[in-house]
């Protein structure tokens, strides 16, 4: 019976002594704690500047959806009642602002069905295209992309 208590007591104060080690401030891979509050981070300009004043930006890849070559932060949100890139890139008025029209994939529903205007899982423009920032990567990469060509698109 000694010795089971002796156990018992062993193993109580290993278990203690796992707590206290595990109660440690653990930290980041980039070296922060991590139960301190993330910083903001800093705010960064848009490489573009007013809408048809920029040239298009190079796809890196024949799949990649074109970038934003402009600033956006003038823009209205995207909902339901309006979406302010349809003003130069739609159908009726792409050709009128001289703007990329959206791609045909846009008009077409999720069962196949064309429409006339762009589907809803394709009106939120910047789920899939976004503005570009000057900043540097987050990450050294390799990372070379698809032999350059130039996309065509067939509209």
């Amino acid at each position: 019976m000694n010795q089971s208590l002796k156990r018992i007591l062993a193993l109580a104060a290993s278990c203690l002594t796992s707590l206290a080690f595990a109660a440690d401030s653990a930290t980041s891979m980039r070296g922060a704690d991590v139960a301190a509050p993330d910083q903001a981070p800093e705010v960064k300009t848009y490489v573009g500047k007013r809408p048809g004043t920029e040239a298009p930006v190079a796809r890196t890849f024949s799949t990649q959806p074109p970038v934003i070559p402009h600033a956006v932060e003038n823009f209205d949100e995207i909902n339901l009642e309006g979406n302010q890139c349809m003003d130069c890139h739609s159908a009726a008025t792409y050709k009128k602002k001289n703007a990329p029209q959206i791609g045909v994939s846009h008009f077409v529903d999720r069962d196949g069905r064309k429409h006339a205007e762009a589907t809803g899982g394709r009106y939120n423009c910047v789920q899939c295209h976004v503005p570009q920032v000057d900043a540097p990567p987050l990450v050294d990469n390799t990372f070379k992309g698809d032999a350059v060509k130039k996309v065509v698109r067939k509209n």
